[in-house]
């Protein structure tokens, strides 16, 4: 499995990333219902036994459980983790020192005294201006506690203002998480991928398997109901369903070929982009070792195509 640099010159991570917004969420993922912190565990170190060590997180995601979980369960383990939070730049953060003691908080919750990413959750910063923002990350890279600086759902406009911002400062601007997946390829019309390449900005793609739309378990045949967030999502109403059809048909078709499920096909898809890493929401041990099946193999460039082809009413 070979790595991949965040940015250009961050921390060196798995090309494949566990996201945990799951992690204690009752509100989008019914934590507490048929899975808790035991299960977590297993995922955990499941995804370290895969030789995945990159775990991306939020303070927003279950109310800060989720980094208090990966906190503590980083304290079992020797082998090197890279974490990556988020900061949300909420109406009552106007200042550069909101900016720090947010770390401070996300921090104190992972038991950890360095981030390797600390990302800005959305662009919006309300009475946050991007130049205070940008600048108290910055800071924070000078004083040791952030390994990179990312972003999360910029435009390729604001991805860009961001960069020069950090730039002055000498500090690269590593990431942009945006959501990516074969049904979800906008960041492509609208410039956001070409952008980040030209800036030597890494992609953490996050929803890659669309929800699990991309994973083939919902079809207009499944008896798999959708639950929790999916209920109110019209790509999982029978219309949608009808609309992916050719998609998760052809992601079948190279999983058969490949001896891979449909997910690991799509998951592939992504990788084989290049500079770009897939952020694969799990909440078992058993979640984790499917999407690990996306490593250690690759999609000719024919089937790249193909796939690229069959989702461009995506784009």
């Amino acid at each position: 499995m070979e790595n991949i640099t965040l940015g250009q010159n961050g921390p060196s991570v798995t090309p494949l990333c566990i996201g945990t917004w799951a992690w204690g969420d009752k509100l989008f993922w019914n934590y507490g219902d048929r899975y808790g912190p035991e299960q977590l565990q297993e995922a955990f170190t499941a995804a370290l036994e895969a030789g995945i060590t990159f775990f991306d997180t939020a303070e927003v995601y279950g109310m800060g459980l989720s980094e208090k979980f990966l906190g503590q369960f980083l304290q079992q383990t020797q082998q090197s983790v890279q974490i990556a939070t988020k900061f949300g730049p909420l109406p009552w953060r106007f200042t550069a020192q909101s900016v720090s003691d947010a770390l401070t908080a996300s921090l104190k919750r992972l038991q950890l005294e360095r981030i390797a990413l600390y990302q800005v959750h959305w662009p919006f910063a309300f009475f946050l201006s991007q130049e205070t923002l940008m600048n108290a990350l910055a800071d924070e890279v000078k004083r040791g506690r952030i390994a990179a600086v990312g972003v999360s759902n910029y435009s390729a406009e604001q991805m860009r203002d961001a960069h020069q911002i950090l730039a002055n400062r000498g500090v690269p601007l590593a990431v942009n998480q945006v959501r990516y997946s074969l049904l979800s390829r906008q960041v492509e019309s609208k410039g956001i991928i070409t952008t980040a390449r030209e800036l030597g900005v890494t992609i953490l793609a996050y929803s890659p398997l669309a929800q699990g739309l991309l994973t083939g378990k919902y079809s207009i045949d499944s008896a798999e109901t959708p639950t929790g967030a999916r209920k109110i999502d019209a790509r999982f109403k029978k219309e949608g369903l009808q609309k992916i059809a050719p998609v998760i048909s052809l992601l079948r078709s190279f999983g058969e070929k490949y001896d891979r499920t449909p997910a690991q096909v799509a998951l592939n898809w992504l990788i084989a982009q290049g500079n770009v890493i897939p952020i694969a929401g799990v909440k078992t041990a058993e979640q984790v070792r499917q999407n690990a099946g996306a490593l250690g193999w690759r999609l000719s460039d024919d089937e790249i195509g193909e796939l690229e082809l069959v989702s461009r009413p995506w784009l």
